[in-house]
Formats: C-alpha cells, structure tokens, sequence
C-alpha cells in the first residue's frame, strides 16, 4: 500500500469517527430541549443535516412567538421539514 492509499484510508477513517462524534453531541443537544432521548434521536435522524433541521424545527416550535408567525417560519422552511416531519409523525401514530 502506498503512503497515498494509507493516507486516504486513515482521512476516510478520521472522517467517520468525527461525523460519529458530531452525530453524537447533536443527539444529546436535541434531546436536552426534547422529550426524545439520544438514541431515539439517531435512530430517527442518522445524517447529521437532519437532525440540524429537526433541532431548527424545535426552535421554532417552541419560540415564543404568536402562532401565525410559527405556521410561516414552518411553511417558509417547508422542503427542508417536510422529511423530518413525516418521520416524526411516523414514530408517533
């Protein structure tokens, strides 16, 4: 193997475990300002990008502001949740 194969495959390597990593205290964030524990949020969420879109959805969710401001932040961002509100309502009914 050559020094550039060993290179690629420690990088490819690293990559993962950071994603893993990353996955993980995402997890944890989530859940801190949720009723879903970590797991269930990785189970749920395994891309990273996802679960930052679910994170951002609670945001809104639970923001202070009226309802009708809400309903448009959620319908402005409505391609980007459509997934993660399917799968939500998926595990819940």
């Amino acid at each position: 193997m050559s020094d550039w194969d060993q290179f690629e495959k420690d990088a490819k390597e690293a990559a993962k475990i950071a994603a893993e990593e990353t996955n993980e205290i995402l997890s944890t964030r989530i859940a801190s300002i949720t009723s879903l524990t970590p797991k269930e949020i990785t189970e749920l969420f395994p891309a990273a990008t996802d679960a930052k879109n679910f994170e951002e959805l609670v945001k809104i969710v639970r923001s202070a502001e009226g309802k009708n401001i809400q309903v448009n932040r959620i319908m402005e961002n409505s391609e980007k949740f459509g997934g993660i509100i399917l799968k939500l309502l998926t595990k819940f009914i």
